[in-house]
Formats: structure tokens, C-alpha cells, sequence
């Protein structure tokens, strides 16, 4: 399975789509068709394009999501993106492997697509390929790469669309945003303390009160002191167990 994940969507409200496409994007998946209904889908699955999952909106003009699910090979991967709570059963009846709420966020989208890639790397598993989360991310290094562990990672930085790594010293990734670095590792539980920084929390080894008690300078593994955002502070003294 490919790191970049390749995902098409229907969606017939242009707004929404661009949105949610955008979303995609900044999670580091490739969109590779997006349609504004479900009819022009259906014809563009007809050629057999190389697609790892879908993202459907249920309501939609010639052919709903749901029965377009229906419709298709099983085993591939739909996520179904609606403003409508209650078609959630029927959903999930068509094995569905994910069900998400308009208007969509960035968070809750990253944990949708980490069920894509478990099931993806099940399917793999079972094809006899390597599954299990990944420990170890790639770096440049000259005019190759070379692998690090994320227990050996203290934190990254985003900065003019390139992500930034920070093990014992400073190591430019493939990533552009901070929303690929959660997709690739969803299960690690690193946080974001600002819009331009993700931790991994067991990296901290202090931190102290910063802007008038409302925000906390974080000291990192390796030294580096950060400043956590006023509404980032109270989710980070939770998961260090302040409050």
C-alpha cells in the first residue's frame, strides 16, 4: 500500500466539495476525480481507475451515495460524508468504513482515514503483504533517504509547506503539512500545540506557565522550548496528567 492515498469524491454541493477536497489534500491524500454526483462516479469506476477509497455524500441528484455503494466492489473502502445523522444505520449496513458528519473536520477526517489504511493493510495481510502502524518515517538525506523512529522524534514543524523533524537535530520530511504526519502515524497520539507544531507528548519533560498563565512554554526533548497556543494548553496539561 502506497503511502499517499488515492481518493475520489462525490459531492454535489460545489462549496462542500471544494472544501472537503481541500481537506483531503492538507491530509496528504491524492484526490484523483471528484464528481458532482453519483452517476458520473459510477461511469468513471466502469474503467477499473487505481482508487483506495471513496468519499460519498448520501443525498445527491441521479444516484444516491447509498445506493451507489451498493453498487460497487465490496472491498473497496467508502467513507460517507452527510449532514444527515440518521442515515448512519443504513450506512454502516452497507459496510461502510467510515460515516462523517457535514461539515467535516480535519481531526475527525484523519480518523477516518486511518480505518482506510487498516483496512487496506488488512487486505494486504491477508494477500500475504506487511501490516501493522508504522514506528518509522523517511527524511532526506543528500539525494536519498534515510528512516527514523518516531519513539527517537521530539516534535515537528511546519514551515513554508515543508514539515520538519526535530530528532536530536532538525531533518526535512516528504510531508507538506502537519494533517499527513497524523494520517501516517494516527494511532501515536501526538498533539498539536499550535498550528505550526506537533508534539509527541512523551518527548515533553517540562513546561511552564507562559501569556499571563493562559498558555505554557513546553520544554522538549533535546531542549527546544515551545509555546503551546491559550487553546491547545488545557488538552496538553490533560494528557500530562496536570489538571
Amino acid at each position: 500500500m502506497s503511502d499517499v492515498l488515492k481518493v475520489a469524491v462525490a459531492e454535489d454541493e460545489p462549496m462542500n466539495q471544494r472544501r472537503l477536497v481541500r481537506l483531503l489534500e492538507e491530509c496528504g491524500c491524492a484526490v484523483v476525480a471528484s464528481f458532482a454526483n453519483g452517476l458520473e462516479l459510477e461511469d468513471w469506476l466502469a474503467a477499473a481507475p487505481t482508487v483506495d477509497a471513496l468519499f460519498l455524500d448520501i443525498q445527491m441528484p441521479g444516484l444516491d451515495g447509498l445506493s451507489l455503494r451498493a453498487s460497487i466492489r465490496p472491498e473497496l473502502p467508502v467513507v460517507f460524508v452527510t449532514a444527515y445523522a440518521e442515515h448512519a444505520v443504513d450506512a454502516f449496513e452497507l459496510d461502510a468504513t467510515d460515516f462523517l458528519l457535514k461539515p467535516v473536520t480535519t481531526g475527525r477526517l484523519v480518523k477516518a482515514l486511518a480505518k482506510i489504511r487498516r483496512a487496506l493493510g488488512q487486505r494486504e495481510d491477508a494477500a500475504g503483504g506487511h501490516g501493522g502502524s508504522a514506528t518509522r518515517y523517511a527524511v532526506q538525506a543528500g539525494s536519498g533517504v534515510v528512516f527514523l523512529d518516531l519513539a527517537r522524534t521530539a516534535y515537528f514543524e511546519v514551515e513554508d509547506q515543508v514539515v520538519w523533524a526535530f530528532a536530536g537535530e532538525r531533518f526535512r520530511t516528504r510531508w507538506k503539512t502537519l494533517g499527513e504526519v497524523e494520517a501516517f502515524f494516527p494511532d501515536a497520539g501526538l498533539l498539536r500545540i499550535h498550528r505550526h507544531l506537533l508534539i509527541r507528548p512523551e518527548a515533553v519533560l517540562g513546561i511552564r506557565p507562559s501569556g499571563g498563565g493562559s498558555r505554557v512554554m513546553v520544554r522538549m526533548l533535546g531542549g527546544a522550548e515551545l509555546e503551546a497556543s491559550r487553546g491547545a494548553t488545557p488538552r496538553l496539561k490533560d494528557i500530562l496528567r496536570l489538571e
